[in-house]
């Protein structure tokens, strides 16, 4: 796949975004390609990871978390991963 052929990192799910970099991955471990064609891959396998790290982000924001008062009653609490 061509640079121009690929989506927009914008444009990418989580989902899209690691099966591309998981792709690339085992491309660059099979030693498949040119070195320019390695580095390239390399090049958009970390904008990948870092568009991943960032939907995690956004995903962990919206996290909220259950919690029952002592009158049973049922609340939701933003997310505190501390």
């Amino acid at each position: 796949m061509n640079a121009d052929s690929k989506p927009a990192l914008a444009e990418l799910s989580f989902e899209d975004a690691l099966a591309e970099l998981e792709g690339i991955v085992r491309g660059l471990e099979a030693g498949q390609g040119s070195l320019e064609e390695a580095i390239a891959g390399y090049t958009r396998g970390a904008a990948l990871r870092d568009h991943c790290d960032r939907k995690l982000r956004e995903a962990q924001a919206r996290i909220e978390k259950i919690a029952r008062s002592a009158d049973g009653d049922v609340a939701t609490t933003p997310f505190d991963s501390e």
